[in-house]
């Protein structure tokens, strides 16, 4: 007799597995800390609005005078000035640092840590009276030889310098050696690689805190006040000397300052990404 086999029956088939239900995640904290801070601002913003003592139709008389306007023309003079002096300095430290001559090395590397060691303040307080220090150099008399303008501009520039120094040495140092060595292979002489090779790659790493520093700049030119220089804050002092509206004057000179560094921040954006195209983090 033959035993019929039973066949299995088949398993039966597993139940679908429930779709997962994505949560987002809650961030109640953050939420809250941003409408915080939306409050704060609404209510600081509303506070300079209507606080009569910020004196609105005041600044709105003084915003385009004669005198606040000749003060912010010699403002951004003095800082366009400032500039291409102090980065023109500040290269041939730079190039001196790199030199392979210690020096040259040595004198670059001084003149780096003194002024960076000493007060801008200091510094012209030091140049307007140095008639002082020297009545005499070589014959001439240096009591009235220089003026408060160009005290501002020798101080300003020679502490503007120590600082654009080590801006351009670090963006040298940030070029590829083998770019150079390519450009040496080429027969390029050394000033052609500098300026063809080493520079504009340079200019990606030189141009942020190069922008800070025309920011700082622009800024830092308002010291220059206490030697009676007649920039933007200096003008606007002598207003509220003679009026005593120390408050909306102070505010004319502030507002000016934020629309120049937001223009100035503008350009910035736009000269780094001209000379970071085809990097990946340009835009």
């Amino acid at each position: 007799m033959s035993a019929t086999l039973a066949k299995a029956p088949a398993p039966a088939p597993a139940p679908p597995e429930p779709a997962l239900r994505i949560v987002p995640a809650r961030r109640t904290g953050q939420w809250t800390a941003a409408g915080a801070v939306v409050l704060l601002a609404v209510l600081g913003l509303y506070s300079v609005v209507t606080n009569r003592a910020f004196q609105w139709d005041v600044v709105a008389a003084y915003f385009t005078s004669t005198a606040v306007l000749r003060g912010l023309g010699l403002t951004l003079w003095l800082t366009a000035v400032v500039m291409a002096a102090g980065f023109a300095l500040g290269t041939l430290l730079a190039v001196l640092r790199l030199s392979a001559n210690p020096v040259l090395r040595a004198v670059s590397w001084a003149y780096v840590w003194f002024f960076r060691s000493t007060p801008i303040l200091v510094q012209l307080l030091f140049w307007f009276n140095i008639g002082a220090l020297y009545p005499t150099v070589l014959g001439i008399h240096t009591v009235n030889l220089l003026g408060p303008l160009s005290v501002a501009v020798i101080g300003l520039t020679l502490h503007e310098a120590a600082y654009a120094a080590e801006v351009v040495r670090g963006g040298i140092l940030s070029v590829d050696r083998g770019q150079i060595e390519a450009a040496q292979s080429l027969g390029l002489g050394r000033r052609r690689r500098f300026t063809r090779i080493v520079l504009p790659q340079a200019m990606r790493s030189i141009v942020p805190p190069a922008g800070n520093m025309l920011i700082g700049t622009l800024k830092g030119t308002s010291i220059v006040s206490v030697i009676a220089v007649q920039d933007l804050l200096y003008s606007v002092q002598l207003v509220y000397h003679r009026t005593y509206q120390v408050i909306p004057l102070l505010l004319v000179a502030t507002v000016w300052y934020v629309l120049v560094t937001s223009v100035l921040s503008v350009g910035q954006h736009y000269v780094e990404r001209h000379y970071g195209r085809g990097t990946a983090g340009a835009r």
